[in-house]
């Protein structure tokens, strides 16, 4: 009978986030798999659990995945931890989930801290639609990119910024983005938590002037809604035919979700699509 997998949060730095639940768990799987044993090991110590732990991370996971898997056929319980926050949001993981999945191997969550989620909370930008972004790429043309990519995106950004870079970086963010609403946190749940809140240039000024440590959270506002033209400005059929290529929809599909953006009725959409162009 195969085993389980368990993916369990950890305190971002406060030992006492760690939830009771967690520690059970912990202390009652057959091993530990962690981003750093060093660093997981502090925290089993804090709490007396003595489970043995193996180390889990980008640079083993694709060769450490099969050693696991083997374990949870032979019935073994395994946690999955990282350094901080809820395993494979920027961590490692994703292999060993989705072959568990693969083989219908149980896998079950428990619950966390999550710096995003966290940061969002206390951010008072808006959390009704998000995108989490993780971690920029490190070099230079590939981050101008994605930050231009991100430029139109209306939900609200959450990004994951090293200390090395922070401010080459920071400015990419202002220049690509503009001066948008934003909030930082830095060391969060940690004895020098900060927080900086205001517009993305105020927010740079800040850090700017200070020595970059720890890890950061940078939360966004997203771009305005940009106002649909009028439908009588647009070609309703090049539209739904633009929606079917690039987002490779049906033609029903493509048909609904233009209605929908348009404000039209589907059947009028419909009649359009018949109606050759002029």
């Amino acid at each position: 009978m195969s085993g389980v997998l368990y993916v369990v949060a950890t305190p971002l730095g406060n030992l006492d986030d760690l939830s009771p639940r967690a520690q059970r768990v912990l202390g009652e799987v057959d091993l530990i798999a962690c981003e750093d044993t060093r660093h997981t090991r502090r925290l089993l110590n804090h709490f007396e659990i003595r489970t043995p732990t193996t180390s889990y991370h980008q640079h083993n996971e694709a060769a450490k995945t099969g050693e696991l898997l083997t374990r949870l056929r032979e019935g073994r319980q395994v946690a999955l931890v990282s350094d901080a926050g809820t395993p494979l949001v920027s961590d490692p993981g994703y292999l060993l989930v989705s072959a568990c999945r693969e083989e219908k191997i149980a896998v079950f969550p428990v619950p966390g801290p999550s710096a995003a989620v966290a940061a969002l909370s206390v951010s008072g930008l808006p959390a009704d639609r998000s995108l989490f972004v993780g971690f920029l790429p490190r070099r230079t043309a590939p981050q101008r990119e994605q930050i231009q990519n991100l430029s139109h995106e209306e939900s609200t950004l959450l990004i994951y910024l090293p200390p090395h870079g922070l401010v080459p970086t920071f400015k990419r963010i202002v220049k690509g983005l503009g001066d948008r609403r934003a909030f930082l946190v830095r060391e969060m749940t940690k004895l020098h938590e900060t927080h900086y809140f205001g517009q993305l240039g105020e927010i740079l000024e800040a850090v700017a002037q200070e020595t970059p440590r720890g890890e950061y959270t940078l939360v966004i506002e997203g771009a305005p809604r940009r106002a649909p033209a009028p439908p009588s400005q647009i070609n309703v059929a090049a539209y739904v035919r633009g929606l079917m290529e690039t987002a490779g929809l049906t033609q029903k599909e493509a048909i609904k979700v233009a209605a929908r953006e348009l404000g039209l009725p589907k059947r009028e959409v419909y009649k359009m699509m018949l109606t050759p162009d002029p």
